[in-house]
């Protein structure tokens, strides 16, 4: 695999999730192969030096917010709690548990055990499903495949997480005999982890002392994910040119551009990248995203109350709006937004007394010039297919 069709493995990963890796096929360079009974495996993007995301913290940038975090967190320690049964073991791939036993551990933890805290689990398993974090299927939980990136280092304090939660109460919890964890299971059961000691960047980081190279690091982890634009003050290997010429290096063996906004830096996908990959959004999606970006940034800025250079915008556009404008049925629109928002391309707001409702979310500050633009004839032939300007859009991609 050449470093390009690398760069776009990492990408794919990015947008997609684990890549699924057939039986003996080696994961790309930078990645940790997750390795089956089977042979088959999962491929995941590892992180420079051990760095983790939690690294933000420590420069005081904020990440990309999770949904719920509080009930998301715990949820993650019951589901570890569960399936982590030997602490001997890495926590990675453990063992199938009842989603009940989860549920009942939840409710043992944070001493709730009406509907409402239910939803609120059920809502966080969701949540966590989506991002790899859990698997779940057929009424059970196991452990996913982002668990075996756990630095051994946190192992210690992830233990004595798991002694110090209650067990559930045991009395309602769904009885699954062992023989029928295995066949339900969603992968073969059990696994290892084979490689991603190195995150495929040794080459670019070799030849700077400790503090540059953790200079390099530490931008690198806040670029790929802050939830804003970083402040070039606040990170040496921003502001040095020569630096922030290898930033750019190790983000394009990710499929990653740097994007500059004014003094402050963000990532995202690189263009020729972003061409070989399969759009992730559904055709339910790719609908609300669309009428969400007509009433909250093509009317705005048509009516002259939003800047032209901005995707981002503080009028929401209400459910109702959403509800009557589309034909997409009622389960399949909230399911599009709950999946809109967990990608970041939505965020729910507030206005006031009223419902409030949808804007475009903070992965539109990681848009090229060229997606910009992209996006924008995208919006004209969505907004006003009959428009004079939509007919010059179509008649510009026809000579291109």
């Amino acid at each position: 695999m050449g470093a390009g069709d690398a760069a776009v493995a990492h990408a794919r990963v990015r947008a997609h999730g684990p890549l699924r890796l057939p039986a003996g096929a080696p994961a790309p360079e930078g990645m940790a192969r997750l390795t089956f009974p089977d042979s088959t495996g999962l491929a995941l993007g590892v992180w420079p030096d051990g760095a983790t995301p939690a690294l933000l913290e420590e420069h005081q940038v904020p990440p990309v917010p999770v949904e719920r975090a509080g009930e998301t967190r715990r949820v993650l320690a019951a589901c570890l709690k569960c399936c982590w049964t030997d602490l001997s073991a890495d926590p990675w791939p453990g063992s199938p548990a009842p989603l009940e036993r989860v549920l009942g551990t939840y409710r043992a933890l944070i001493g709730r055990t009406d509907d409402l805290m239910r939803n609120w689990a059920i809502g966080a398993l969701r949540r966590l499903h989506d991002s790899a974090w859990i698997v779940l299927s057929d009424g059970l939980v196991r452990l996913g495949p982002r668990c075996a990136l756990w630095p051994v280092s946190a192992h210690a304090q992830l233990k004595e997480l798991v002694r110090r939660l209650p067990e559930p109460a045991g009395d309602d919890l769904t009885v699954v005999a062992d023989s029928d964890l295995v066949e339900t299971a969603p992968d073969p059961a059990g696994g290892r982890v084979e490689g991603g000691e190195s995150a495929g960047l040794e080459d670019l980081l070799e030849g700077y002392d400790e503090r540059h190279r953790a200079e390099l690091v530490a931008a690198f982890m806040a670029v790929e994910h802050a939830a804003e634009p970083v402040p070039e003050a606040r990170f040496a290997a921003l502001r040095d040119p020569a630096l922030r010429r290898a930033l750019a290096q190790m983000l394009a063996r990710r499929g990653r551009v740097l994007i500059q906004h004014r003094e402050r830096w963000i990532s995202g996908y690189d263009d020729g990248v972003a061409a070989r990959l399969d759009g992730p959004l559904s055709e339910s999606e790719r609908a609300v995203l669309t009428l969400v970006l007509v009433h909250s940034v093509a009317i705005p800025r048509a009516e002259g109350v939003l800047p032209e250079d901005t995707w981002l915008s503080p009028h929401p556009t209400p459910v109702e709006e959403l509800r009557r404008h589309t034909q997409v049925p009622i389960g399949e629109l909230e399911a599009a937004l709950r999946s809109l928002r967990h990608a970041g391309l939505l965020t729910q707001v507030k206005a006031g007394e009223e419902a409030g409702g949808y804007v475009p979310g903070p992965q539109f500050h990681r848009l090229t010039p060229a997606a910009r633009r992209r996006l924008q004839e995208e919006l004209i032939l969505a907004a006003g297919p009959q428009t004079p300007l939509a007919a010059a859009v179509r008649a510009r991609r026809a000579a291109g």
